[in-house]
């Protein structure tokens, strides 16, 4: 669907908008991976409505300096990491700087694991379809960095799926991903916040809150192990 016009309540509604296109992958028994924060509560609405596990997978967008929103890169959890070094370059990132930034989200990244997975290991996906849902692709590279940690893992098939994505990140993605799947591919993206009425940012509060709500359990998932 390619319209200038959609325009998304909130991420919920938009995760509801992106489930009626995905209702082909019921079939499949998806393990459905949000990615936080943004992510999940799409990704909650898309689990729901295919009966489907939710979980979570970390990935951090590397922020250009002075402009964080600008992704350079991006690092998954389990040390995927994905850096557009020509980029990185014409925005003035020295070698030194692009470091300081891997150290940094790299501190986060941890961090979240730890607080939205708590002492769970992450879910075997071997023979299974990862459904990876994010709020919307402006680059591409988080859900790419996404993509491949999924693919060390040996995922049977994986499907990335946003309610709104550049023309760009959907051509690049469909070069890694077994499906790439958008409610709206707008001509001219101008940032994934502007088809949103209501793009808040997402708490950690939240993420947990949407997670617990998770009714499908993860198959195999085992407490007490360390991630």
């Amino acid at each position: 669907m390619d319209t200038d016009a959609v325009v998304f309540e909130d991420r919920t509604d938009a995760g509801r908008r992106l489930t009626a296109e995905l209702l082909g992958l019921r079939g499949e028994r998806p393990l459905v991976f949000g990615l936080p924060r943004g992510g999940i509560p799409v990704a909650a609405e898309v689990a729901g409505g295919l009966q489907a596990p939710l979980e979570v997978l970390v990935v951090r967008k590397l922020g250009a300096p002075g402009n964080r929103e600008l992704a350079i890169g991006a690092v998954a959890e389990g040390g995927t990491a994905i850096v557009d070094r020509a980029l990185a370059a014409r925005v003035g990132l020295t070698a030194h700087a692009l470091e300081k930034v891997l150290e940094r989200e790299g501190r986060e990244l941890r961090r979240q694991v730890r607080r939205f997975r708590d002492d769970f290991a992450p879910v075997d996906v071997r023979g299974y379809t990862a459904l990876i849902v994010d709020d919307g692709l402006a680059t591409g590279l988080s859900d790419l960095a996404a993509v491949r940690a999924l693919r060390s893992r040996h995922a049977g098939r994986i499907v990335v799926a946003a309610p709104v994505a550049s023309p760009e990140a959907v051509r690049m993605l469909r070069g890694e991903a077994d499906e790439v799947h958008c409610h709206t591919v707008p001509s001219r993206l101008l940032g994934v916040g502007h088809w949103y009425e209501d793009f808040s940012p997402v708490s950690d509060e939240e993420v947990l809150a949407l997670l617990a709500r998770a009714g499908t359990p993860i198959p195999g998932r085992d407490p007490g192990e360390d991630v």
